[in-house]
């Protein structure tokens, strides 16, 4: 497969799974601050959104303080924004166009027609109208594209490049949101397990598991009230956990090995020591050595990841 083509589904994959990651963020928050909370906890909450996308010096710098409306506008519909909802489905379907003749009709109507939706529905208010509807518009949208994707795809490279893609994505965004989160939890982590936990806590860790779509999961697999120490392992560690740091490493690496070449070997070592970690990993373990010093680790070890799957196989990045 040529580099290029590669190139464009593998960026296709990431903006589409990132504006559904940037939907779930925005949804969550936006639920959050319609309960009883103090104009601190408030600020705390759109401010960590920004900070997981890297986002707020630039945010900053065009509208100061942080406003709620602002920060939405700024997360989805502005052009200026590479991260907004807007700007990623426009990149998405901008890629998609590249390699028409790569796409089944199915996945090039499906980014296509979601672009024209998301103009459409912005241009006529009705993100303002019901922001809760229009990330659930969204979300539905991106399970869409995996779902024709999966179901109407050869087989072959191309499926592999935009698996790897997605999953590299949703590893660096689960790591992201796991990260601010934990930091932004006013109590110790450990205050759950001595029966301190509060309201606010327990809504706090609802919305968290509630963005990854793992409350019920949580419910399912641990039957107990919600404790800071097993979402951070739901989140990290369980690779039956479908947006889960290691259930997204076992997608990478399967996917990798399909698309191996002679010069990616050494990609594919990283790949498979990440993912290793995970696999072996102990929540009691990361805890005592520092999560945010493992996530922080880990976001590095993803990101130089991506570099050597964009120097392996991709169109190399301008100097």
């Amino acid at each position: 497969m040529l580099s290029r083509t590669a190139d464009h589904l593998f960026w296709m994959s990431r903006y589409t799974e990132r504006a559904e990651n940037t939907a779930r963020m925005l949804d969550v928050n936006y639920q959050t601050s319609l309960l009883p909370q103090s104009n601190a906890a408030a600020q705390v909450g759109w401010k960590g959104l920004l900070s997981i996308s890297e986002l707020l010096p630039s945010y900053t710098q065009t509208h100061g303080g942080i406003n709620v409306r602002n920060v939405m506008d700024f997360m989805v519909k502005d052009d200026s924004n590479p991260s907004s909802i807007v700007s990623c489905l426009s990149a998405a379907r901008e890629n998609a166009r590249a390699v028409r003749g790569t796409l089944t009709t199915e996945v090039w109507e499906t980014q296509n027609q979601t672009w024209l939706e998301v103009k459409r529905m912005i241009k006529s208010g009705e993100f303002e109208r019901d922001p809760g509807q229009f990330f659930e518009w969204v979300k539905f949208r991106s399970h869409l594209s995996r779902g024709v994707t999966v179901g109407t795809m050869l087989m072959d490279e191309a499926l592999h490049f935009m698996r790897l893609g997605t999953f590299l994505e949703r590893a660096d965004n689960t790591a992201r949101l796991v990260d601010v989160k934990f930091h932004a939890l006013q109590s110790d982590p450990s205050d759950a397990s001595n029966g301190k936990a509060t309201e606010y806590d327990f809504y706090h860790w609802s919305a968290i598991l509630r963005s990854v779509s793992g409350f019920e999961v949580y419910r399912k697999v641990y039957r107990d009230i919600i404790k800071p120490e097993r979402v951070a392992e739901l989140l990290i560690l369980r690779a039956d956990m479908p947006r889960s740091l290691h259930a997204s490493m076992n997608e990478v690496v399967s996917n990798l090995e399909l698309v191996g070449s002679e010069q990616s070997g050494e990609t594919q070592r990283r790949a498979g020591k990440l993912r290793a970690s995970l696999q072996y990993g102990r929540i009691d373990e990361i805890l005592a050595t520092g999560l945010h010093a493992f996530l922080t680790q880990f976001l590095d070890r993803v990101n130089d990841l991506g570099v050597s799957i964009s120097r392996d196989f991709l169109v190399p990045a301008p100097a």
